[in-house]
């Protein structure tokens, strides 16, 4: 609550650079410690530069914790969280009795002995449409809670286990509570099949945890093939990038910093 929100750190650094005042609107919102490696944000400029200039030019202004990658000419009115065909998340959890330094901010110890099979069992049942509301904070306050899961991947590498949500759209915790009902499986807290009973009868006490939000990153956001093309000084997937709209003023421009910590709403 007292610290700046990484949304205001781009503002900052564009108007910097734009010698004008600049107000991203974002792709979506993560809450408090969320992490994100992508996370695309418009915002209006007459300014005229080149791709590379804006990239360049925000990044000398941003904090090592924040980067610009890749830039794209998009139609003026693009909206980036409307625009959205998906978003994909991944929860790490570091399933060992030993804490890593190197990994503590970006995953979720869990100290015993997890059964992998039963929570991939229980993940199937997330694909599909459902109704979430077992799977979201006590003040969410979203008009439906139907939501579409397009894929659940339970993946372990060593003692990383990374669960892999892709979906329409999510809601207030619903991947941290997701994550959390999973490792209670694992634990054997719970049988597989009582995930498809918080999906029936939707009662969030019979849930697992809310898994803490360390774990958690916004990976990609899917945007339809045509919709942006990107100019990119790093050339790999998954990357952040600003967005920059037609050429006559004013221009509309997507901004998308990674971070590896999004701020609160």
């Amino acid at each position: 609550p007292n610290g700046l929100a990484v949304q205001q750190v781009v503002e900052a650094a564009l108007e910097q650079l734009l010698g004008e005042r600049v107000r991203l609107c974002s792709s979506g919102r993560t809450d408090a410690g969320v992490h994100a490696r992508a996370m695309p944000a418009a915002f209006a400029t007459s300014r005229e530069l080149p791709l590379r200039a804006f990239i360049e030019g925000t990044n000398r202004y941003l904090p090592d914790d924040i980067a610009v990658q890749a830039a794209c000419r998009v139609p003026d009115g693009f909206k980036p969280i409307s625009a959205a065909l998906a978003k994909h998340y991944r929860y790490t959890i570091l399933n060992s009795t030993i804490r890593s330094p190197l990994d503590r901010l970006c995953s979720w110890q869990v100290r015993e002995s997890l059964d992998l099979p039963a929570m991939i069992e229980a993940a199937r049942c997330f694909v599909g449409r459902h109704d979430f509301a077992a799977f979201r904070a006590s003040n969410c306050v979203a008009k439906t809670t139907v939501r579409r899961m397009d894929s659940v991947v339970i993946n372990q590498v060593g003692s990383s286990i990374n669960i892999d949500v892709v979906g329409e759209g999510f809601l207030k915790y619903m991947v941290r509570v997701m994550a959390g009902t999973l490792v209670d499986v694992g634990r054997g807290r719970f049988a597989p099949g009582h995930v498809e009973q918080l999906l029936h009868e939707g009662n969030r006490q019979k849930a697992g945890v809310t898994a803490p939000a360390c774990g958690l990153c916004l990976i990609k956001v899917f945007y339809p093939d045509n919709s942006t093309e990107c100019e990119q000084l790093i050339p790999f997937p998954n990357q952040s990038a600003i967005f920059v709209g037609s050429s006559s003023a004013p221009q509309r421009t997507i901004c998308t910093p990674s971070s590896p910590q999004s701020s609160p709403p």
